[in-house]
């Protein structure tokens, strides 16, 4: 049973990271139909600012992601400016075709100007180590990763759900003529949603870089994953792929301790049955409405 709770533990903790990671890639496919496959590149970005922050330039770690937060939504505002615009009415083929060079160049970029070595972020004491609950290990900093992911969840489900921006957004996303006829800044509502999309994706960049390891080809490595969580999840709401993340991260966690030989396959079983059963993800909307 001990054993049991720890892999409950660490795959709700592996499956928190991986939401974060992945929302704003439900939020820009999802809620604004926009295939970005780059969206790795900028979770890179945010933990690589972490990094040299915390690992060369002595900032406190908690300091350090917001930080990571604000660079990654920054270099989000100026892509979607210069580029990701002019691609929102454009096939999804000439988006994943663009977003998929944007991957390669942003692979090639860092290994250029920070090496191809993984590295990771020196964590404070209080976050290593781990607290002894009920004889079942806890450690601190993925305890930390589950308070953070899960009150930025509630945040992001209540903002998309219960705000006029949230609303805005809706109606640009399902009809932006009529939004616009209504006064809604149709891009700007979309310059500030891609931004925090990107920000959502730095921050998880930031978090994971202690778990996942950091190194150029973060973006093609955990692309997948990404995809996975969104499609399990169905992309027309948060809720799909915050639940999707959990069920993938625990069986992830869970299949390489029970089956390690194995292990790596479990996700991709578990994502080939629920899209049998539903092809259109767990919350996804049926063809028929």
């Amino acid at each position: 049973m001990t054993a049991f709770f720890t892999i409950l533990f660490d795959g709700v903790a592996y499956g928190m990271l991986l939401f974060v990671l992945a929302c704003g890639l439900a939020v820009t496919l999802g809620l604004m139909n926009f295939v970005n496959l780059a969206h790795g590149a900028f979770a890179m970005a945010g933990g690589y600012v972490c990094a040299v922050l915390v690992n060369q330039s002595g900032w406190p770690f908690f300091a350090a992601l917001p930080l990571a937060f604000v660079a990654s939504a920054a270099i989000g505002v100026v892509f979607e400016r210069a580029l990701y615009r002019h691609l929102y009415n454009r096939s999804h083929l000439d988006q994943v075709l663009f977003s998929i060079g944007l991957v390669f160049m942003s692979v090639a970029a860092v290994d250029y100007i920070m090496g191809s070595s993984r590295i990771f972020i020196k964590l404070p004491a209080v976050l290593e180590g781990q607290i002894d609950f009920f004889g079942v290990g806890i450690g601190r900093y993925r305890l930390m990763i589950i308070v953070i992911c899960g009150l930025l969840t509630a945040g992001l489900q209540l903002v998309l759900a219960r705000t006029r921006f949230g609303s805005r957004l809706r109606a640009a996303v399902d009809d932006p003529r009529a939004a616009s006829g209504l006064g809604i800044n149709v891009p700007q509502v979309f310059a500030f949603t891609f931004a925090f999309g990107c920000g959502l994706a730095g921050l998880g960049g930031a978090l994971s870089a202690e778990i996942l390891g950091l190194d150029p080809y973060f973006p093609l490595k955990f692309m997948i994953y990404f995809l996975i969580v969104v499609t399990v999840g169905g992309s027309s709401s948060i809720t799909g792929p915050f639940l999707a993340a959990l069920l993938l991260g625990i069986s992830d966690v869970a299949g390489k301790y029970y089956v390690p030989k194995m292990g790596p396959f479990v996700i991709y079983t578990i994502m080939i049955v629920i899209l049998i059963w539903r092809p259109n993800g767990l919350f996804g909307r049926s063809a028929s409405r």
